[in-house]
């Protein structure tokens, strides 16, 4: 009787020791890279999120995410996107363009690569096709280069008198030459005059504002890429004080007080993006997760810059 008590009693203080023990066990945490071309600052991180955690991801819980800032600067870019590589990452978000995913590319074929902030990833190269990728990249294409025609013609209805518009863009982009015969197709069209404004980093845009003036430009519009996103303040501020009209790449340059802007909604986007790294992480193969392509896109005008520059925003453009 004594020996069965006793076993009983071992029995039972085994399973007082090792069973807080098996619940105290780690919960399987993800690591996942994110890297972009510009800073933390800004909307489209805080999507990202916000769609991870509409799918039950808590980031120090379920889910690391080791950010990487290139703060506009594109030549800091391999060496970020490598240092993801090294942490060995289960998925790496390239966003914000062209630069940043084909760091991310050649850092790495085989770690899944989400891709956001690309017109054209077919005509990149990145991706075999939009319904098979086929390689390691997958994610959002936000539309053609058809919409750089459209922000000239909305800018050409809003403000008639402009002849001549400056176009701050970077050379140095993958796109470059999609983006410039484009810019010239849409131009002729419309019978205006583009200014080439290159800026390859944050320290051309005095040089370039200036160039700007003396070229005698009565609009403005910008590139998508992170040397602008990461600059927008100080190009949003030169276009206030020389009072010039300007169409840009997404809605948060209209929030900050630019004129307008035509684009597919980019928080959302991102958002979007949260369920790519679900699927990867789950088991799926980006090479068989079919990119997605924008079905809606605003226009968004700033009536208060509108008339503090004294324009009359014509019924047929607020329509």
């Amino acid at each position: 009787m004594r020996a069965t008590l006793s076993i009983l009693l071992i029995v039972v203080m085994l399973a007082l020791v090792e069973g807080p023990a098996v619940a105290q066990q780690p919960k399987k945490v993800a690591r996942i890279g994110y890297i972009i071309g510009s800073s933390p600052r800004g909307v489209n991180i805080e999507a990202f999120r916000q769609g991870l955690r509409e799918l039950g991801y808590v980031e120090g819980q379920n889910i690391v995410i080791e950010y990487r800032y290139a703060e506009g600067n594109s030549g800091r870019l391999p060496d970020l996107a490598t240092e993801l590589v090294r942490l060995n990452v289960k998925a790496i978000v390239a966003a914000g363009g062209s630069l940043v995913i084909q760091a991310a590319q050649n850092a790495t074929r085989t770690i899944p690569i989400v891709m956001t902030g690309l017109a054209d990833p077919v005509a990149w190269g990145f991706i075999a096709s939009l319904n098979r990728p086929g390689g390691n990249i997958t994610g959002l294409s936000h539309g053609g280069y058809e919409l750089i025609g459209k922000r000239f013609e909305l800018l050409k209805e809003t403000v008639p008198r402009a002849s001549r518009v400056a176009v701050f863009w970077n050379r140095q982009s993958l796109a470059a030459d999609l983006v410039s015969k484009e810019m010239q197709a849409a131009s002729h069209a419309l019978g205006l005059q583009i200014q080439s404004v290159e800026v390859r980093g944050p320290n051309d845009l005095e040089g370039e504002f200036r160039a700007a003036v003396k070229g005698h430009a009565g609009g403005l519009t910008v590139g998508s890429g992170p040397v602008f996103s990461a600059n927008r303040t100080r190009i949003l501020d030169f276009a206030a004080t020389k009072r010039l009209p300007g169409v840009y790449p997404w809605r948060e340059y209209v929030e900050d007080g630019g004129l307008m802007s035509y684009a597919p909604n980019l928080p959302d986007e991102y958002r979007r993006a949260a369920t790519y790294v679900d699927k990867i992480l789950k088991g799926a193969k980006p090479s068989d997760l079919p990119v997605e392509q924008p079905t809606k896109f605003e226009f968004v005008i700033n009536l208060k810059t509108a008339n503090e520059l004294h324009l009359n925003i014509p019924p047929d453009v607020l329509m």
